[in-house]
């Protein structure tokens, strides 16, 4: 599995600027540094990404078993499992000391990179994007099939980014919601997150449609480069990113102790 490995090491540099571009446009209530480890805590939405250890230089590796063991408990705290996010930066003596350990692992998601100015983004009709936060945040609830209880969590996500947002709502005739996506402007990076479909409108180019309109929208706004990610086994969505003109830039997976299912 190509999670992690000695052939990203030419890539660090752009995988550390997508890092960081990926915790501003989705981000945890609390993050705390143990060195350059970054423990990312978020009480009121479960999201892995929003709850877990994100190690972020591959040559800090001293006391590994000790800042585990102190994330645990920070997260415990929270009420949520320890978590480590294993990208292309973490020390590969962490990876081995986990798998010596017997972590699971799971979750492997690409991260998808393009020069937007190669894309070819003139089909579909042009859409807006809603200026409702709330409006948005219901739909999102809808389409990705959530339950109500993650309301005030996600409108807390929602509310704590800081570069510019763009929400793009598909509806049907009825005026329900049927696909989300959410675009982020960060300087010359457009990150597109939160993309859904419902299964019922799904194979219908609706998804297709809203990607390529939240990108249009980056593009005026100044962006050069789209990044967003999608599950390593979802084959819909990374044929619809493959097909756009996206390609691989890198993969990451989630690992948890023997015994801790998420």
């Amino acid at each position: 599995m190509a999670t992690t490995g000695a052939d990203a090491a030419p890539r660090l540099t752009v995988v550390r600027r997508l890092e960081a571009a990926g915790f501003r446009a989705w981000p945890a209530t609390t993050t705390f540094f143990d060195g350059t480890w970054a423990v990312r805590v978020t009480t009121s939405f479960p999201a892995k990404r929003l709850n877990s250890v994100n190690p972020l230089d591959r040559s800090d590796d001293t006391d590994m078993a000790a800042r585990l063991e102190r994330a645990g408990e920070r997260f415990a705290q929270s009420g949520r499992p320890l978590i480590v996010r294993q990208s292309p930066l973490c020390p590969p003596t962490l990876v081995d000391h986990l798998d010596e350990a017997g972590w699971s692992r799971f979750g492997e998601s690409i991260v998808y990179t393009a020069d937007l100015a190669s894309l070819d983004l003139s089909d579909g009709l042009d859409r807006i994007p809603i200026h409702d936060g709330w409006r948005y945040l219901d739909a999102s609830l809808v389409v990705h099939q959530r339950p109500a209880a993650l309301r005030d969590g996600l409108a807390e996500v929602l509310n704590a980014i800081r570069p510019p947002a763009a929400f793009f709502v598909r509806e049907n005739e009825a005026g329900s919601p049927v696909a989300v996506a959410l675009a982020i402007t960060d300087n010359d990076l457009s990150g597109i997150l939160d993309v859904a479909v419902l299964p019922s409108e799904r194979r219908r180019g609706v998804g297709r449609d809203l990607v390529v309109n939240a990108l249009r929208h980056t593009l005026h706004r100044g962006a050069r480069t789209g990044w967003l990610q999608v599950e390593a086994d979802n084959a819909a969505g990374r044929a619809l990113y493959a097909g756009l003109g996206f390609s691989e830039a890198y993969r990451y997976c989630y690992r948890a102790p023997p015994g801790i299912i998420v």
